[in-house]
């Protein structure tokens, strides 16, 4: 029989409380302590996906651009394209750093389709256009 198991992408930051803000805000959830750990703050969307912010004094923001021939874990997440701009603008308003857009698909307007910013604590998360929206599904490559 398998053990019953729940994961929780965890970041780390030196000030967890307003990178849980800002993930909750971005994201349309809610964020709080974990039941039974003082340390660990959720990230519950209404989806149901949970993202972890723990306190880490010494966090040091992963580098950017990545070294070469690297790839570093990111987040993504995915918005139809119809709201791709919508969502850059309210991510950058929340306190996101962009740092580059990447040719990952074709809009007829020449924009990006995937877009990469830092949050506040200096970790890498995207933002992709989908032909179907988030919850449909769409590709998440």
């Amino acid at each position: 029989m398998t053990v019953s198991k729940t994961t929780v992408l965890v970041l780390d930051s030196a000030e967890p409380e307003l990178l849980a803000r800002f993930y909750a805000e971005l994201l349309g959830a809610t964020a709080g302590p974990a039941p039974d750990d003082g340390e660990l703050l959720l990230v519950t969307g209404p989806a149901g996906a949970v993202l972890g912010v723990r306190r880490a004094p010494d966090h040091v923001p992963p580098s950017w651009p990545p070294p070469e021939d690297s790839r570093q874990a990111h987040l993504r997440i995915l918005v139809a394209a119809s709201c791709l701009d919508e969502a850059e603008r309210e991510a950058v308003a929340l306190g996101a750093r962009p740092v580059a857009a990447e040719d990952g698909g074709h809009r007829p307007d020449s924009r990006t389709t995937v877009r990469r910013y830092a949050d506040p604590a200096g970790h890498a998360f995207v933002i992709a256009a989908v032909h179907d929206g988030p919850a449909t599904g769409g590709s998440a490559g």
